[in-house]
C-alpha cells in the first residue's frame, strides 16, 4: 500500500498548548493565560498551559522527536501573544520572532517543511477585552497581524493556516461559553463569531494575494473541524436530513462560503430564519453577508485543510420547547453506535474518514486535501505500549490509501494529532493524544516514544503500509 510518491507525512501542535513559558520574555496574556488563571473547574482539575510541554525552552527536544519520526512535514502555531502582546503592531516582541525564526530554520535545515498556523483558539487578551471575535474590529486586527506574519516569515513558509477549526472556536467559545472568554450566548454569539471569523480569514487571504504570493509563491487556506454523519436509520427520509444538516451546519458552514459562492448554505439560512421565527425574532438569528462581502468571501482557500477525528449517527429531533442554541437550531440528536470502540470522546470509525473525504471531492470541486489533525488518544496513560491505539491509526491508514486509489481523492498531506502529549484545552492533561509521552510530573517534560511512534516512523519510512489492499 505505498502512497504517491511526495505524499506529506506530518504531526501537529498548537501554541498555547505545547510551549509553555506564558509570560517569558515579553508575552503578553492570552484568553487561555486569563482561562485558566481563572480557576473555577472550567479545566479539569484547574490545570493550565502555564509550562505545558516546555517548547518555548525545550525546541531542539522537540526537533529530536520530529527526526526519530522522519517527518516531512510539521505543523505548528504562532502565539499572537507572544509575538504583539497587545495583539497589535504597535509593539512587536523581537523574542517572540526569534523564537519562531529558530523553529523554521531548523525544520528546513532538517528537511521538514514547516506548515504554520496564525490562530489557534488563543486571542490575545488585550483584543477580548475590545469584544474578540464577536466584534467587528477583529477581522482588521487579524488581517494586520496576518500580514505582519507574512512578511516576517513568508521568505521561508509557504504553507499558511490562517485559522484553526473557527467552527470548534465559534460553538465553544461563543455559543456555550465553555472555551475562554466563558460567557455563553445561545444561538447568537457563534454564528456573529462565525460570521466575523469567515471575513477575517477571506480578508487575510486577499492581502496575501495582494501582497506577497508573487514574490513568497505561498498557499493560503483554514482548518476546518469536520466528522462524518451517518443517518441513524439509513430508511428514515428525516434522519437522512438531519445527516445532511449535521454536515452543512459543521463543515459546509465554512467551506461554502470559502470555496463556492461565499454564501451560507441554504439549508443553514432556511433552517435559522425557521427557528427565529418561530422563536419571536424579528429576523434571523444569522447574520447576512452583503453581496460585496460575498465576493470578497467567494475563492479564498488554495487548498483544503480538514480535521477529522470521529463520527456520529444521527437522528431528526424536532426542537419542541422552541429552545435557543446552534445545536437546537440543527435539530438533531447525535449518538454512537454501540458497536464502535472508544477511547475517550473518540469513537473510532475509520470508514468515516474516507466518506468525508469523498463528500469534499463531489461537494468541492475535487480540491487538493490536507489533513491537518487526525488522532487517538491514548487508553492507559501509564503505559507505553499503545498497540491497540497503532491498530485505529493502521485502519485510518488503509482507508486513506483506499480514498486515494479509489475513490481517486487528491489527498497530499497527513498530520497526526500530536507530536507530543499536551494541554487538551478544557480536558487539560487528561487526555494524551501525542506520539510521544510527556511527562507532566518531572520540571524537565521528558518526550518518550509510544510504540505509535515507532510504527509511525516505519509507514513514513515506507510511504504506506506494508500490506496490500
Amino acid at each position: 500500500m505505498a502512497f504517491p510518491e511526495g505524499f506529506g507525512w506530518g504531526a501537529s501542535t498548537a501554541a498555547y498548548q505545547v510551549e509553555g513559558g506564558w509570560d517569558a520574555d515579553g508575552k503578553g496574556p492570552s484568553v487561555w493565560d486569563t482561562f485558566t488563571h481563572q480557576g473555577g473547574e472550567r479545566v479539569f482539575q484547574n490545570q493550565t498551559g502555564d509550562v505545558a510541554c516546555g517548547s518555548y525552552t525545550l525546541w531542539e527536544e522537540d526537533l529530536k522527536c520530529i527526526k526519530q519520526l522522519g517527518l516531512t512535514h510539521y505543523r505548528f502555531s504562532l502565539s499572537w501573544s507572544r509575538l504583539l502582546p497587545d495583539g497589535t503592531t504597535g509593539f512587536i516582541n523581537q523574542k517572540g520572532i526569534d523564537y519562531y525564526n529558530k523553529i523554521i530554520d531548523d525544520l528546513l535545515t532538517n528537511g521538514v517543511i514547516p506548515i504554520v498556523t496564525l490562530y489557534h483558539f488563543d486571542l490575545p487578551q488585550a483584543l477580548e477585552d475590545k469584544g474578540g471575535w464577536l466584534s467587528e474590529a477583529i477581522i482588521e486586527s487579524f488581517d494586520k497581524y496576518a500580514r505582519f506574519c507574512f512578511s516576517t516569515f513568508g521568505d521561508r513558509v509557504k504553507q499558511w493556516i490562517t485559522i484553526n477549526e473557527p467552527n470548534i472556536l465559534a460553538i465553544m467559545a461563543y455559543d456555550l461559553g465553555v472555551f475562554p472568554p466563558g460567557v455563553p450566548h445561545f444561538g447568537t454569539g457563534g454564528y456573529q463569531a462565525a460570521h466575523n471569523l469567515i471575513k477575517a480569514h477571506a480578508k487575510s487571504w486577499h492581502s496575501y494575494d495582494s501582497l506577497f504570493r508573487k514574490e513568497q509563491k505561498g498557499m493560503v487556506s483554514l482548518g476546518i473541524f469536520a466528522g462524518w454523519a451517518e443517518p441513524a436509520d439509513t430508511n428514515s427520509v428525516s434522519d437522512q436530513e438531519a445527516a445532511k444538516r449535521a454536515i452543512a451546519f459543521c463543515l459546509d458552514f465554512f467551506a461554502k462560503p470559502i470555496f463556492i459562492d461565499g454564501d451560507y448554505p441554504e439549508v443553514v439560512k432556511s433552517q435559522i430564519a425557521f427557528m427565529s421565527k418561530k422563536q419571536g425574532y424579528p429576523s434571523s438569528r444569522l447574520p447576512k453577508f452583503t453581496e460585496e462581502e460575498k465576493r470578497m468571501i467567494k475563492g479564498t482557500a488554495d487548498f483544503f485543510a480538514v480535521q477529522y477525528y470521529t463520527s456520529r449517527l444521527v437522528k431528526y429531533q424536532e426542537n419542541k420547547k422552541e429552545e435557543v442554541g446552534f445545536l437546537q437550531d440543527v435539530e438533531l440528536q447525535v449518538f454512537p453506535d454501540p458497536s464502535w470502540k472508544r477511547l475517550d470522546w473518540v469513537y473510532v470509525v475509520p470508514w468515516g474518514i474516507r466518506k468525508l473525504l469523498k463528500y469534499i471531492k463531489d461537494t468541492y470541486n475535487n480540491p487538493v486535501i490536507y489533513i491537518t489533525e487526525n488522532g487517538f488518544p491514548q487508553g492507559d496513560p501509564a503505559s507505553l505500549d499503545d498497540t491497540q491505539r497503532w491498530e485505529y491509526f493502521r485502519q485510518t491508514f488503509q482507508e486513506l490509501f483506499k480514498a486515494i486509489q479509489l475513490d481517486k481523492i487528491n489527498l497530499k498531506l497527513y498530520c497526526a494529532w500530536s507530536l507530543l502529549d499536551n494541554f487538551e484545552w478544557t480536558q487539560g492533561y487528561s487526555s494524551r493524544f501525542g506520539l510521544f509521552h510527556v511527562d507532566f510530573e518531572d520540571p524537565a517534560r521528558p518526550r518518550v516514544p509510544y510504540t505509535s511512534a515507532k510504527e509511525y516512523a516505519k509507514i513514513i519510512r515506507n510511504n504506506g503500509l506494508k500490506e496490500s489492499l
